[in-house]
């Protein structure tokens, strides 16, 4: 069994700040952290777990996906 081991972000501290803050805000969708920073959804997601706290990555994950949700269900 073999586990999938992603390559490390290389961003300056402010930079990474800037990429969280943007995550945690509910108005802010991956393809503008994209634009941006050029991170897609997947390194954004693994810079998340690595600086946030597991059970506050958990929390920021469901309400990811519940926004993901309402807005699909507003369309």
């Amino acid at each position: 069994m073999t586990s999938k081991v992603e390559a490390p972000i290389t961003l300056d501290t402010a930079t990474i700040s800037e990429v969280i803050s943007m995550a945690l805000g509910d108005g802010i969708m991956f393809k503008q952290i994209q634009t941006q920073h050029g991170l897609n959804a997947d390194e954004v997601k693994a810079l998340m777990r690595h600086h946030l706290k597991p059970g506050s990555y958990k929390a920021w994950r469901k309400r990811v996906r519940y926004m993901r949700d309402k807005r699909t269900h507003y369309k």
